[in-house]
């Protein structure tokens, strides 16, 4: 086996088959096919993307290419952010604002009917709910939310707390996790830049595509010897004798607790394997991370 390199160095090839998109998801497609679109035009076996996203709904779709795949859990619980037309029944009421202001907490959904998951009842955490524009019958609203909101539902409830009812219109989601509406890639660009690095310009294409890495900087990293990377992909945990160090997750400033879902790489930076620490770093002896997907 040899293993991936530091991420700004890897080959094009390599970056192909191990990388990110911050798709651009346009109007009219599921992601799942826009999905199989990236996949049939990178020419890997398979992808993931960071969340579904409805036919209708546009922006941020991150999509994982080949071996990166297997780390699409990463996006499970990643923030996601939205800005949505919400279009009122009748003129909004003079407590309009007070009254969106409420739902910027925990709140509980029941699933849509036509959904992948069971209809019951589940909480989830509005972060952050502004108001960027109004008028009259219609509110245009940023909301920053848990993984597994729907905005539909949301809509359909700020428009019976005021009274007037409501529905969403448009929506396009600006974030997901780390990857924002900053930094879009749309399907033309990539597939542009595709064809640029195959008449042998690879700027574009590096740019379009980003090492996987890219997507686990929010994780907590156990640094691993390359010895101990070799072992990880016949399937071996990671044993206390070939951790180096334990970094904290960007936010949140705190070595891994027990338990927690971490990042392990080598000392160049290239990701390993995704795992739970289930160890004592420092210990002297014993397993520290148990495997949960080998990426090498």
């Amino acid at each position: 086996m040899t293993l991936r390199g530091p991420p700004e160095d890897r080959p094009l090839d390599t970056l192909r088959s191990f990388g990110v998109v911050n798709l651009d998801k346009p109007p009219g497609p599921s992601a799942h096919q826009v999905a199989a679109w990236v996949r049939d035009a990178t020419g890997q076996d398979r992808v993931a993307h960071g969340g579904t996203l409805d036919p209708k709904v546009t922006g941020c779709l991150p999509v994982l290419l080949g071996d990166a795949a297997r780390a699409a859990r990463v996006f499970d619980d990643a923030v996601k952010e939205y800005v949505a037309v919400l279009e009122l029944h009748a003129t909004a009421p003079a407590d309009f604002e007070t009254v969106v202001a409420e739902f910027e907490t925990e709140i509980y959904q029941k699933p849509p009917r036509k959904s992948a998951v069971k209809r019951q009842l589940r909480s989830r955490q509005i972060h952050a709910l502004d108001v960027l524009e109004r008028g009259d019958r219609r509110a245009l609203l940023r909301v920053r939310c848990e993984s597994g909101t729907y905005i539909r539902k949301l809509c359909h409830d700020i428009g019976l707390a005021l009274g007037t009812g409501a529905h969403m219109g448009d929506l396009r989601r600006t974030a997901t996790g780390r990857f924002d509406d900053t930094a879009l890639v749309t399907m033309h660009d990539l597939v542009d830049a595709l064809a640029f690095a195959d008449e042998g310009d690879e700027t574009a294409l590096r740019e379009a595509i980003q090492p996987a890495e890219r997507a686990l900087v929010d994780l907590p990293r156990v640094t691993i010897a390359p010895s101990a990377a070799h072992e990880i992909a016949d399937g071996a945990p990671v044993y206390a004798p070939g951790v180096i160090d334990t970094e904290p997750a960007p936010v949140g400033g705190n070595r891994p607790e027990q338990d927690a879902l971490v990042a392990c790489c080598t000392p160049d930076g290239a990701v390993v394997c995704l795992g739970t620490l289930t160890g004592d770093p420092d210990a002297d002896s014993g397993v520290v991370v148990t495997l949960e997907r080998v990426l090498v």
